[in-house]
């Protein structure tokens, strides 16, 4: 289903919602947390967007009940998902953006609080970041703009790496930005890259035997929720393979991957929290500004690096936040 189909069924959906329905809030304040991937996935965010809700005086269980909702990588099952929040009711939703982009489509009213490392202006969501207006505001880290320093990071650690593999999913916006971005730095690094695009566990089984036939050197995992949810297929792959692969997250060098360098996620859903926690106490969305989440993580894994025979240069690990032993 495309996503202006996405977009007029959850309208429609909400709209025939009564309005006394729409109208009702419970004594304890209830928070929507949705996400278009999966519970397993999430699991970091939820600890973090928690810990934010508290450093705003709002503690789960005790004066603010949260329901979550996952899609399970199912977009279709979203307006479902957004609906029965708004049925609910719910005092505030906060979403990825891919679910913010459907909840903002379904209600003008309830407050949308987002995480996203995609523009919310180009995606719609927002008219400004100072001035976000409406019912929206939300947590932006920077995802795709930093695909330069990725592959720069990565020469250092394989210079010799002519032909770069490069994992997108097509239906994150952060896509585009990202493979503009990359292109202009493999060229100044004299590398080609061989970007291979993947929606699904079947994608990705695929891509992994096209760039191994197509003889490429290295790997560098795109970013998006996508991608990110499927982080331990994808770490296991890159051993199996033994491909060296460069993340986006902390998570995946985690997982057991060679390196990542990024913003931190969990950092973007902790500020989400204190956003949320804001809102609870009256203040309005459109008036907070979008927060920007600044906190960067370069990690490397060396025990992963020695399994595939590669000795990680000094200057890497003393750029290094984290080193995995």
């Amino acid at each position: 289903m495309r996503r202006r189909d996405f977009i007029k069924l959850v309208g429609s959906t909400v709209v025939a919602l009564p309005l006394a329905v729409r109208a009702q809030q419970p004594a304890t304040p209830v928070v929507g947390f949705l996400r278009s991937t999966s519970l397993a996935d999430s699991t970091n965010f939820v600890t973090a967007f928690r810990q934010g809700l508290a450093e705003a005086s709002y503690i789960e269980g005790k004066n603010v009940v949260i329901e979550y909702r996952y899609a399970d990588n199912d977009r279709e099952r979203l307006p479902a998902l957004v609906a029965d929040l708004i049925r609910r009711p719910v005092a505030v939703i906060v979403a990825n953006i891919v679910a913010a982009v459907l909840a903002k489509a379904a209600t003008t009213t309830v407050p949308i609080v987002f995480v996203t490392g995609s523009d919310p202006v180009q995606e719609g969501v927002i008219t400004s970041f100072n001035r976000p207006g409406g019912n929206v505001t939300g947590a932006f880290f920077f995802a795709g703009d930093l695909g330069t320093k990725r592959l720069e990071l990565f020469h250092q650690l394989l210079p010799k790496a002519t032909t770069i593999a490069v994992l997108v999913n097509p239906e994150s916006r952060e896509t585009e930005a990202e493979r503009k971005d990359l292109e202009v730095a493999a060229k100044t690094l004299g590398q080609q890259l061989l970007i291979l695009e993947v929606g699904s566990d079947r994608d990705i089984e695929a891509a992994f035997g096209t760039l191994t036939q197509r003889g490429a050197g290295a790997l560098l995992v795109g970013t998006g929720p996508f991608l990110a949810s499927h982080r331990e297929q994808l770490v296991a792959l890159a051993a199996q393979h033994a491909i060296p692969a460069f993340y986006s997250l902390r998570e995946y060098v985690a997982a057991g991957g060679l390196m990542s360098y990024g913003t931190s996620i969990p950092d973007a859903y902790r500020q989400a929290g204190i956003y949320t926690g804001r809102i609870l106490s009256g203040e309005k969305p459109g008036d907070l500004p979008v927060v920007r989440s600044t906190k960067f993580e370069f990690v490397i894994n060396l025990k992963t690096a020695k399994a595939l025979g590669l000795t990680v240069p000094p200057s890497l690990l003393t750029l290094a936040d984290e080193v995995i032993e």
